[in-house]
């Protein structure tokens, strides 16, 4: 039987937000927000979300029930989940079971009966800041000197694959090499349907061995944290450029940046949610996009990337895509896989697998 117990999210700054705890779990890391009013599974599942504590704006979640099926990765990655109602009863067709009982049987911590409009707004207005979920008896100050110990460490060491492995593809198909920095299973679901056979390599994985693998392509795949802590694959990217087509996917898409010469910043409190309209230039149309980052690219070096900027995001005008002016090699910041969110995007893979049939 569930127990919900007083709470409070405790943020870096003192503010805190009272709930109803989970069990009395408590949990700590980066609180952000996501505006998604579907897919609370693919979040809590979604290793870019590692590291943080996620506030879901819409206000019912867990209505349509939990299903293996819509799990992104081997486990959630997540330090906490915050909600304004937890729906214990649901009812759909395809439902295996209630979110709570998901969140217990993967130990997350969880703050419901939160004001999460307030939550919201506060990280509008401040940035994203890190925070913890915690018993309501706790001492709010002493919490605050418990955060403000943090240090922060790379997280797609936390998330990546620990071995090769292989994906094949069930006809001859261009073989792509995907350096996992915490994929989402969606995105090797979409490149496997578009053609491609495919060898997933860790993220500290070097360019001799992922070139020793002879791809036809090479994918930089989403993640979590601050590209400029993933040092070593910046380094295996700027070995591989030339080499082989290369495509990028959020992170991925920071880090190539990075390998090519330019320079990320930390957006105030990020791009999270399953409605984000973007520009693309190439086809003159607004896609609507699924996204999941709190970094992007800076403006001011694109002209030393020697890339032309492909797609904008059309709230903030922030990079969304680039492709480079010389090599075949290109990228996007938001999720053209959805899981959750729209599949608009998804003709990108086929761009993709085109690039390859192409060659260098």
């Amino acid at each position: 039987m569930s127990e919900f117990v007083a709470g409070k999210l405790v943020l870096a700054d003192g503010t805190t937000f009272d709930g109803l705890l989970l069990n009395g779990w408590e949990g700590s890391g980066e609180v952000v927000f996501n505006t998604g009013m579907t897919g609370y599974q693919e979040v809590l599942t979604d290793p870019s979300y590692a590291g943080q504590i996620v506030t879901m704006t819409y206000p019912l979640i867990g209505n349509y029930g939990v299903n293996p099926n819509f799990d992104q990765a081997r486990r959630s990655f997540v330090r906490g989940f915050i909600t304004a109602e937890l729906c214990e009863n649901p009812s759909n067709w395809c439902e295996e079971g209630s979110i709570v009982c998901y969140l217990e049987q993967r130990n997350i911590p969880c703050l419901c009966d939160v004001d999460t409009r307030a939550v919201t707004r506060k990280i509008r207005s401040h940035g994203a800041m890190q925070g913890r979920i915690v018993r309501a008896e706790r001492d709010t100050a002493q919490v605050v000197k418990e955060i403000a110990g943090q240090v922060p460490t790379d997280l797609v060491a936390e998330v990546t694959t620990p071995e090769i492995y292989r994906i094949p593809h069930e006809k001859p198909a261009p073989h792509v090499v995907v350096m996992d920095f915490g994929i989402k299973q969606n995105i090797l679901r979409s490149l496997s349907l578009y053609g491609c056979d495919l060898t997933v390599v860790p993220a500290s994985t070097d360019a001799a061995t992922i070139l020793a693998l002879n791809p036809d392509g090479i994918f930089l795949s989403n993640g979590p944290g601050d590209p400029k802590m993933v040092t070593y694959a910046i380094e295996t990217i700027r070995q591989l450029l030339g080499k082989k087509p290369m495509f990028g996917i959020c992170l991925g898409h920071q880090l190539l940046a990075l390998a090519l010469g330019g320079d990320t910043y930390k957006l105030k409190f990020g791009h999270r949610g399953v409605n984000h309209p973007v520009k693309d230039f190439s086809h003159d149309r607004v896609y609507i996009t699924s996204q999941n980052h709190g970094y992007v690219i800076d403006e001011s070096t694109v002209a030393a990337m020697d890339v032309t900027v492909t797609h904008r995001a059309v709230n903030d005008g922030t990079i969304e895509g680039m492709r480079h002016n010389r090599l075949p090699v290109f990228s996007v910041q938001y999720h053209p896989e959805a899981a959750p969110g729209p599949d608009d995007n998804v003709y990108l893979f086929q761009q993709f697998n085109d690039l390859m049939k192409g060659g260098c």
